[in-house]
Order: structure tokens, then sequence, then C-alpha cells
């Protein structure tokens, strides 16, 4: 048995050189091949990797969230413009175009020197290495999280909490903080937090436990909310991507369709919508038939 342990320590030792040793000499990223990146680990070291093929969505694709576009744009004008701008958070029902709004600003302002790295939830420990990088860089960079959340005692969540407003360190002016969830605080709430709200007077004080959980988003000086699509705004964007995909007309069928489509998704949103279209247009192009004829309730 003791041979055992020594063999498995010596084991351990020698694979921790290995990782060593491969971990040394990452190369810097060439910052002007690619706009996207992403942040890796390997050999308990991380770098920056760029992602050669990134997913480019132009800004008037996005349909039916005219508002959110308006705040997230202005946002990031400022910023690639070097002036004050705030770290943002995109919360909200799923598939209304929170990730894709992201993405669209980088397709907007790739050409001046804005460019994306997406750090996943398990990695927000390293955000400090990530601007220590990147801070003395020329251009402006974002840092994507995305469809982020936290169960209670994560190190991701303070190590965000230090990056966004807490540090010793000031900020970097060349570096934000874009982040998606579908919790608006980013931590679960429950009824308990309710009980523990303390009653003072005729005031409610809230407990600290909710006082944590909303610490993280407070840090986000930009919060922008997304909304189910109604029937009108589903069928609205809808009619783009069917357009987009070559179908010339929409008929009352395809209408018909398509909200029986989003009644089995449980869901009218854009995602669901596009999905659609691309499920009808592969169709429509697979058996050959015309964009503006429907048989048996199908073009």
């Amino acid at each position: 048995m003791k041979d055992w342990d020594k063999l498995y320590d010596r084991t351990e030792t020698l694979l921790s050189r290995m990782e060593g040793l491969l971990a040394v000499g990452q190369p810097e990223p060439d910052w002007n091949a690619a706009m996207a990146f992403r942040w890796r680990k390997s050999g308990g070291a991380g770098f920056i990797q760029p992602v050669t093929h990134a997913h480019h969505i132009a800004f008037d694709a996005l349909q039916g969230i005219e508002r959110q576009k308006k705040l997230i744009d202005q946002n990031t004008h400022q910023f690639v413009r070097g002036h004050p701008a705030n770290n943002v958070l995109l919360t909200g029902a799923r598939g209304t175009g929170k990730s894709s709004l992201v993405k669209a600003m980088l397709s907007k302002y790739a050409a001046t020197g804005l460019r994306l790295i997406e750090v996943e939830k398990h990695h927000l420990t390293d955000l400090h290495d990530i601007v220590e990088k990147i801070h003395r860089r020329p251009e402006r960079f974002i840092l994507y999280c995305d469809d982020l959340s936290f169960e209670a005692g994560e190190p991701g969540y303070k190590a965000l909490k230090v990056v966004l407003d807490g540090s010793i360190a000031t900020a970097s002016e060349n570096v934000l903080v874009y982040a998606t969830s579908n919790r608006r605080h980013l931590m679960p709430e429950s009824m308990q937090d309710n009980l523990d709200a303390r009653h003072i007077g005729e005031e409610i004080h809230p407990s600290e436990a909710v006082e944590e959980k909303i610490s993280l988003s407070e840090r986000f000086g930009l919060w922008v909310s997304f909304h189910p699509f109604d029937q009108e705004q589903y069928l609205t964007v809808l009619e783009y991507w069917l357009t987009y995909f070559g179908v010339e007309k929409t008929a009352p069928s395809i209408r018909e369709a398509a909200l029986q489509w989003a009644l089995g998704r449980g869901s009218r949103s854009g995602r669901v919508a596009w999905q659609f279209a691309r499920d009808w247009a592969g169709k429509q192009k697979t058996d050959g038939t015309s964009g503006t004829e429907t048989t048996g309730g199908r073009k």
C-alpha cells in the first residue's frame, strides 16, 4: 500500500510539472486577426484565445427590442469613443435578444477598436488576471458573461463584485463587463428572504441575505430589462425572418402555423420566430413550393 502511495505522489508531481511546461509560452493573441476572444485555462494558467469564426449579428436584424437597442447602443458608443460608460446587466425573458444584442454591438463597433472576451462563470475568479493582460492595450474590451447566475457561496460571485466595484485597484478605463441573466439579481430568491426581514415600527428592513443578493446587481450601472413578446411583436419579427430566408409573402396559413409553433414552445420571442422561419423556409425549399402558395395548410 505504501508503494502505491509513493507511486501516486510521484505521478501527481510529474503531471504537475508537465502541466506547468505546457502552460509556459502561450502566445499573445493577434488582436487584429479576430474581434472575439475567449478566456481559457491550461495547466493552471490562463490565456486569451481568438475565436476564428465569431457569430456576426447585424444590429438591424434585432426586432421588437428598440428601447433596449437604443440604451445598449448609446452606452457602447460612449465606451468606444473613450467617454464614460457603464457596466451592463441585461436581464429578462429567454430568447428575446439579450445575448444577440451584445454580439451585435461587437459587429457594429469592431472596426473602431471594440473587442469582446467571453468569460465563463467558472473562470470569473480570473477576472483580475484578464484585466491585467489587457489594461494597457489601445482597444476597448467588453468582458462578456452569458447566462449568468449564482448559487450561495460560489467564488465567482465575489470575484465579479470586486472587478465591478470594490477593489483597491482602480477599474481599467478600457474594460467593461456586459452580463446576461434570466435573474434580475443574479441569485435565487426564496420565501425565507422575506421571512427574515425586520419590522421596525412601520418600516420594513430587508434581511442581510437580501442585501447581499442585491449588492452584485447594483454594481452594474445600467440595467436593461427584456420582456416576453406579445402576439403582434412576435408576428412582426416573424415577417422579418421569413423575408430574410426568402419567403416572399406571409400568408394567413403561415401566421397560424407560427402561432401554433409558439404555443408548442410555450414562448413568443425573437428566437422562436427565427426558429420557425428557418423550419418553414427549409421545408419550402425542400418541397420546391412557392412562397405565395399554400397546400394543406403549409406553403
